[in-house]
């Protein structure tokens, strides 16, 4: 999903194209009716310190291949031990612990880093098999730890197969291209909008605490990739009935799964002071 960045005022994030910046704006005003005064949370300002520039997406351009977040998930073979399970379990319990200790900083990194996860792992552009697409058009491990490496695909010597390598990957139709324009839809329809009724209410705390957040997040992912709204975009392009899906269904369940998310995560705290 897009997270727009860098810019000198963090900030202002989101307030341009910025998907996650904008999911993340609305689920912390939704949380917030569920916060006491007790324990705090990180405000959206500090939040979004840590997204765009100095959050995931930022992160891949500059570490080994092997050391990149990883938000892609199957919807047809989801495991209690898949990976994106695993780091958002994680990040949910880091949070927990530096609200706990009132570490704002830690509090704002972990907050910022276990929203875009989750809202990653409900992006029908994260449902594909991207690894699996990329691996026969990437270069050789020790070629793809630069910059150029990382974004330009390899021939395997031959300059042919070079260039068509990169048109599947760069392309009309490619991968990566799809998987831009798609998020860039989203982003798009999603930017004007106020999603009012994706706040949790009282029955969808009491989910939350009777079901834990992973179960109901793997149902979202469910209903989520039912829509086949990815299929759609790479057969037909941007459409109405897609605007519409993104709006009504897609987006909404992103912000309310955000909310919970952070919500489990500050009542675990609450719990252990």
């Amino acid at each position: 999903m897009y997270a727009f960045g860098p810019i000198p005022r963090q900030k202002r994030t989101g307030r341009v194209i910025g998907t996650h910046q904008k999911i993340d704006r609305v689920a912390r005003r939704h949380l917030s009716k569920h916060l006491s005064e007790q324990l705090p949370f990180p405000s959206i300002t500090d939040i979004l310190h840590f997204e765009g520039a100095r959050g995931p997406d930022a992160i891949k351009l500059k570490t080994r291949e092997n050391e990149q977040p990883r938000h892609f998930i199957d919807p047809d073979n989801i495991e209690p031990g898949d990976p994106l399970l695993m780091t958002i379990e994680q990040h949910s319990s880091n949070l927990s612990s530096a609200l706990k200790k009132r570490d704002t900083v830690r509090a704002s990194f972990e907050a910022a880093w276990l929203a875009h996860a989750v809202t990653d792992g409900l992006t029908p552009a994260h449902h594909e098999p991207f690894d699996t697409q990329v691996k026969e058009l990437k270069r050789e491990e020790e070629e793809r730890q630069n910059f150029r490496g990382k974004v330009m695909m390899s021939g395997h010597g031959s300059g042919r197969q070079f260039v068509r390598n990169n048109w599947k990957y760069w392309g009309a139709k490619g991968v990566m291209t799809t998987h831009t324009l798609f998020e860039a839809g989203v982003a798009t329809t999603a930017k004007p909008l106020q999603f009012k009724d994706a706040a949790a209410n009282a029955e969808d705390v009491a989910e939350l605490a009777t079901r834990g957040f992973q179960a109901i997040y793997i149902d979202m992912i469910h209903a989520i990739d039912s829509l086949g709204m990815y299929d759609r975009f790479k057969r037909s392009g941007w459409t109405r009935i897609l605007a519409r899906q993104t709006t009504r269904q897609l987006i909404p369940t992103v912000i309310h799964a955000v909310e919970l998310a952070w919500l489990e995560a500050y009542r675990r705290a609450e719990g252990s002071k």
